[in-house]
């Protein structure tokens, strides 16, 4: 799978004709990751394969990137660092400096699960940021099972409770990345969101990718469990299927839903797809394309894979023209204090 740095003719012509009338004027994009090659450790898990990738995406590259894929718009968001690994003051203070100046867009700072809790207090004040970022990556383990692969691990491992209290200190956001094979429909992952919400009510944590909902029966299935939470929101990031979209505005309200595109994710090729218990990522590279029925099928970009859904959630759930305001920027926009 590769970055796209440029736009098909068809993908420039589905967009007009299917996306144009829906995606507002103003975006604020609330899962969107920033670096500069020279953050990632030699054997980083965040993006092992260089040469797939720009060398620097700051804030600049974001956006004509981004406004590649959403042409006329006007781009802000939340900002993450994608050097997850790498040495966390100077990605994190990579964030900070592309923000800076910019008073539309905020910066999320990626916090260990070793951090001491001074020190993300420190450096989100020092920072400014807005958010923290966890990631299962980072959970580390000693003894036995520590070869277990990350992706089954509990939430409390890689997003300890001092960190959350620092989070309810300070009001800043935490976007989190649930793993577990059922995702929102696993118990274990249900207690601790509703654990740390009820408990640290001024910390507002963001569900992303539609709380984990590329498999969207899990989205659906889990999501009465955290019905009345006042502090947890949702975003949409490359989610290439509707159900859970709609689920979180059925239990939620439109309110909790953020537009999110998940770049670089949203410039490869490809999209999601639910098989069983868990899912699949198809892009360009790794599925034998021609042998599709259909002549020429290509893949398009996965941000545009993943706004046709959003549009088809809003339609099956009856949203007006200022609800889809709403998600792709005041929905943020309260939730982040914008000018």
């Amino acid at each position: 799978m590769k970055v796209a740095t440029e736009i098909r003719d068809d993908e420039r012509a589905l967009f007009q004709r299917e996306l144009d009338a829906f995606v507002p004027s103003v975006v604020f994009d609330a899962h969107a990751h920033l670096y500069d090659q020279s953050q990632f450790t030699p054997d980083s898990f965040a993006w092992p394969q260089r040469d797939d990738i720009p060398a620097r995406a700051d804030l600049t590259e974001y956006r004509r990137l981004a406004g590649l894929m959403l042409p006329g718009r006007r781009l802000d968001g939340l900002f993450i660092p994608m050097a997850l690994d790498g040495d966390p003051a100077t990605v994190n203070g990579f964030i900070a400096d592309q923000v800076r100046g910019e008073p539309r867009c905020r910066g999320a700072m990626v916090v260990r699960p070793d951090m001491d809790p001074d020190y993300v207090r420190q450096e989100a004040g020092r920072l400014r940021m807005a958010g923290l970022k966890c990631y299962h990556f980072l959970s580390k383990r000693s003894g036995p099972g520590a070869s277990d692969p990350t992706w089954e691990r509990e939430i409390p491992e890689y997003l300890p409770e001092p960190i959350v209290r620092v989070a309810d200190e300070l009001g800043l956001t935490i976007t989190l990345h649930m793993v577990k094979l059922r995702a929102l429909a696993d118990a274990g992952n249900q207690q601790a969101i509703r654990h740390y919400a009820e408990r640290y009510p001024n910390m507002r944590l963001i569900l992303a990718h539609a709380a984990r909902g590329f498999n969207p029966h899990h989205t659906i299935e889990g999501i009465a469990a955290l019905a009345g939470l006042r502090n947890v929101w949702f975003d949409c990031s490359a989610v290439t299927d509707c159900g859970a979209i709609e689920a979180i505005v059925e239990t939620f309200g439109h309110e909790r839903l953020m537009y999110g595109s998940d770049f670089h994710v949203s410039h490869f090729r490809g999209r999601c797809v639910a098989i069983g218990e868990s899912f699949l990522w198809l892009y360009e590279d790794s599925v034998d394309w021609s042998t599709a029925m259909q002549t020429d099928l290509q893949p398009i970009l996965v941000g545009l894979e993943s706004l046709r859904c959003l549009k088809l959630a809003a339609r099956h759930t009856h949203l007006t023209d200022a609800q889809v305001e709403d998600v792709f920027y005041n929905n943020a926009a309260r939730l982040f204090e914008l000018t």
